[in-house]
């Protein structure tokens, strides 16, 4: 029995099934999460499914979130999304569930669940939960296409990216053509954004230093985000609007998180691998986009000079 058809059979099995995705969610893990729930329950709208993890205002236009009980571990179903190591794993503890499933595009790191459908050849999560529909008797719904499109152009920052592939575009022109989504409406909900933005994006480019090397980066602090009126998750959203630019190879934004105690870092490369230097800093994902968390901004130093070092190296070859 292939992966798929195992996975089917587990959701078929179990009465309640709680969603998980990865912490920090993006646009990708939001609408795999979502997207899946909506796809499971139009084929057994008895079950009880649940979408849960931290929520993010400003992907809100995905769809709303669960609040996870206490009860929901009882004879059920996980099913983890886009998360690559079960320390990540948002709002849940994984061991606590009957049986459990994991779908996910990045680089395998560690063994989490009972069955792992892995493929980091895939654009991304929402490409992957797109697969399982065409390879089992679930059906894909309208409104769980437009969640699935919006995760797999997120991903792939509109099709640019180096896993976008052949397969990528069959799925999606067939979930256009099964669903007849109107797809230029949905980039309008995406890709809106509040003046506030990008006038902080601006102050992001104005002062962000950019080494011999080609490493670009920026510290955010709590102070910064007040005077914009913007908040934690804002800064590492903006950071693939900074592809393409001549003199950089790399770039990490960093932004102090009171409310977690925490400092987040979004990495991006085109060219040098980041993913590894992530690794060392309670981070990780994939060779050209990763993240991490570092306690203070001495250890994001500490970070900033591996990620030169990989640039120095990657220009010197």
């Amino acid at each position: 029995m292939n992966l798929y058809k195992r996975i089917y059979k587990e959701i078929k099995k179990y009465n309640t099934i709680v969603i998980a995705r990865h912490i920090g969610a993006d646009p990708d893990a939001l609408a795999s999460q979502i997207g899946l729930k909506e796809i499971i329950k139009n084929k057994f709208p008895n079950k009880n499914v649940y979408a849960v993890g931290s929520p993010a205002s400003k992907f809100k236009y995905i769809g709303l979130l669960d609040k996870f009980e206490e009860e929901m571990y009882d004879n059920s179903l996980l099913i983890v999304l886009d998360t690559p190591d079960k320390k990540r794993i948002d709002g849940v503890d994984y061991t606590r569930f009957k049986s459990s499933v994991k779908i996910d595009h990045h680089p395998f790191v560690d063994k989490t669940c009972d069955i792992e459908l892995i493929d980091d050849s895939a654009s991304s999560a929402s490409q992957l939960v797109l697969e399982l529909v065409y390879n089992t008797k679930l059906e894909l719904t309208k409104e769980a296409a437009e969640k699935l499109y919006c995760g797999i152009v997120s991903d792939t920052n509109r099709f640019l990216y180096y896993y976008t592939t052949s397969k990528t575009f069959k799925l999606v022109s067939k979930l256009i053509d099964d669903t007849k989504i109107d797809f230029t409406k949905l980039y309008e909900t995406m890709y809106l954004r509040p003046l506030k933005e990008v006038r902080f994006q601006s102050f992001i480019t104005t002062n962000m230093t950019v080494t011999d090397n080609g490493l670009a980066y920026m510290k955010i602090t709590d102070n910064m985000l007040k005077e914009y009126d913007v908040d934690a998750a804002t800064s590492g959203n903006l950071v693939t609007n900074f592809n393409y630019i001549d003199e950089i190879l790399a770039w990490v934004i960093f932004t102090e998180d009171i409310a977690n105690g925490n400092i987040r870092s979004s990495i991006r490369s085109r060219g040098p691998i980041i993913n590894e230097v992530a690794s060392h800093f309670n981070g990780g994902g994939h060779i050209y986009a990763s993240g991490a968390r570092v306690k203070t901004f001495e250890e994001a130093d500490e970070l900033i000079k591996e990620l030169d070092e990989v640039c120095k190296k990657y220009k010197e070859n």
